[in-house]
């Protein structure tokens, strides 16, 4: 067995094809704090994590990317929100777990780059 720890996640890379177009769709709709950019990338701040979106540097790094769930309080409002900022949803906000006291609700969006990605909300019931 390794003798190491993960320590947790320290950045997300999401490719994208249009920088410009990107920063806009992840600082101006998902309103997340943009830390620096250069020319080919964009360092974006959520919740701790940091997320990179980047130029590919080679074809093989050509593709969508993981699906990044965005951690919300009221997915219902934020659904809202965002598609009156004509943000592309794949499905509405819907229960996809139960346990104990807590409900998992879900819904699936593309962002600029046609990335899937999902907010999601824990909900004491």
């Amino acid at each position: 067995m390794p003798e190491y720890e993960l320590q947790g996640v320290g950045q997300i890379g999401i490719p994208v094809t249009d920088i410009t177009r990107a920063i806009s769709f992840y600082r101006d709709v998902l309103n997340l704090p943009l830390l620096f950019h250069t020319e080919r990338m964009a360092f974006f701040a959520c919740g701790g994590i940091r997320l990179l979106l980047s130029l590919p540097e080679k074809t093989e790094f050509e593709h969508q990317s993981s699906i990044v769930y965005f951690q919300v309080a009221d997915i219902n409002r934020v659904h809202q929100e965002l598609l009156e900022q004509n943000v592309h949803f794949l499905d509405k906000p819907h229960l996809v777990a139960e346990r104990e006291q807590i409900e998992t609700w879900m819904t699936f969006f593309k962002d600029s780059e046609q990335n899937t990605h999902a907010l999601m909300s824990e909900v004491s019931v």
